[in-house]
């Protein structure tokens, strides 16, 4: 018996198929030991819990309703206030409720100045929070 035997495949062409009984049965192998091992990964812990009302319990933080007339008139929650106050109100607010929300409803109509005056005293005060109201209607 010669090692080198060529003789032996000289008469058959290459083989072009490939042969999938190799990867089948590591297939087969990989898909045992997941089986086994799946149910394994899982602790879970068996605990009785409470049960509770299904509505959530939501606590808004406090917001200030401000209103800039074109006329330059300021209302806090409806009620007029002057620019110069605005400060020291701004400042207690924020003394009750750190995270106190203002909401600025402007007029089409008022100067920028004026609602940059507010935003101005709002930040100084302390409040982070400020936000714009605005129509949602089209045109």
């Amino acid at each position: 018996m010669a090692f080198g035997d060529s003789t032996r495949y000289q008469g058959k062409g290459a083989m072009s198929e490939i042969n999938v009984v190799p990867l089948v049965d590591v297939m087969l192998v990989l898909l045992i030991i997941f089986i086994i091992t799946a149910p394994l990964l899982t602790h879970s812990v068996k605990v009785d819990l409470p049960k509770a009302s299904s509505t959530p319990n939501l606590t808004e933080p406090e917001h200030i309703e401000f209103a800039i007339h074109a006329d330059g008139n300021f209302f806090w929650s409806g009620e007029p206030v002057t620019l110069d106050a605005l400060s020291a109100r701004f400042a207690q607010t924020v003394a009750e409720s750190p995270d106190t929300e203002l909401h600025i409803r402007a007029d089409r109509d008022a100067h920028y100045e004026l609602v940059a005056k507010v935003m101005s005293a709002a930040a100084q005060a302390g409040i982070s929070r400020i936000g714009f109201v605005t129509d949602p209607s089209t045109e």
